[in-house]
């Protein structure tokens, strides 16, 4: 897709990192941008430094239904039909799935995939009626293909933002929408301080914050990617219709090397009663999936 122009764009977590990143990128293209964000200080903050009179802030919960059908309203209301969705907003708890509780994973789950489920249940049927395509991006991680013991939820959301978004792509191609997913490394964001928008009713469970922790981790990324050089890699990924968005080059070598030791944990057993039949329904599926992949690649 290469007609931004006068598109009004959605992007949650807009008022800081990727999220304001994208928000510059996307008012130079020529959109009308609304930024959405749990933090109404934070949006406040954000429109000051856009000061760009295409640009709105729109306080929202991504994990929250009705609250993501009333932004929607409110926003094409106010700058028309939203044709590009960026689904960014995230947090992060660092620490292990067996040392998590339940309201650690609703908390996670709510934010990291409900909230891009609820972007797509919103938006996308409103953009397929009127016909007019658009694209969605998707915000996973380089954490949707590589993790270790921490942060155990936070790599099951990315992963499957990851598988959501693939299959999302080849349904809504027909439709002239295309799909992509980002996978960013380290960026310079304010994901550190997440415990900062923890929601009351899901702090039961949760251990104490780790202040000397949090001191560690923001000095981190204050070495991250500047938002402003994603953004401009999401631009030219979606203008080239690309599904992956790899903006950190630095990671191909380790994901080769575990695409390499994944396939190598194969073995070639003898056939099984059914075999035949069975690679013959998979020639099918592949057949049907070659020409999904096709068709999501011709969206112009």
């Amino acid at each position: 897709m290469k007609d931004f122009a006068g598109r009004t764009a959605f992007v949650t977590g807009g008022a800081n990192g990727i999220g304001l990143g994208l928000a510059r990128a996307l008012l130079d293209q020529g959109c009308k941008v609304a930024i959405a964000d749990i933090r109404e200080d934070a949006i406040a903050a954000a429109l000051k430094t856009l000061d760009n009179q295409h640009a709105i802030g729109v306080t929202l919960d991504v994990s929250s239904r009705a609250g993501f059908a009333a932004a929607a309203d409110e926003v094409e209301d106010r700058l028309g039909p939203v044709s590009l969705l960026f689904n960014n907003a995230g947090i992060n708890l660092f620490q292990t799935i067996d040392d998590s509780s339940f309201d650690d994973w609703d908390w996670v789950m709510g934010v990291n995939l409900h909230g891009v489920v609820n972007g797509v249940m919103t938006f996308v049927p409103r953009m397929k009626a009127r016909g007019n395509g658009g694209h969605v991006v998707n915000t996973a991680s380089m954490a949707s293909f590589l993790c270790g013991p921490a942060p155990g939820i936070y790599n099951t959301t990315k992963f499957a933002v990851r598988g959501m978004s693939e299959s999302l792509r080849y349904s809504l191609a027909p439709h002239g929408i295309g799909v992509s997913v980002l996978c960013p490394g380290l960026v310079k964001s304010h994901i550190y301080a997440s415990d900062e928008v923890r929601p009351d009713d899901l702090k039961a469970g949760a251990k104490p914050v780790n202040s000397e922790m949090v001191g560690r981790l923001e000095q981190l990324h204050q070495v991250g990617m500047e938002p402003n050089v994603i953004a401009a890699r999401v631009i030219e990924a979606i203008e080239a219709n690309r599904f992956y968005i790899f903006s950190h080059p630095e990671f191909r070598d380790e994901l080769r090397a575990l695409f390499d030791e994944i396939v190598g944990e194969f073995r070639d057993y003898p056939e099984d009663p059914g075999f035949a039949e069975r690679v013959g329904f998979e020639q099918g599926r592949r057949d049907s999936y070659k020409a999904a992949r096709a068709t999501a690649r011709g969206i112009a």
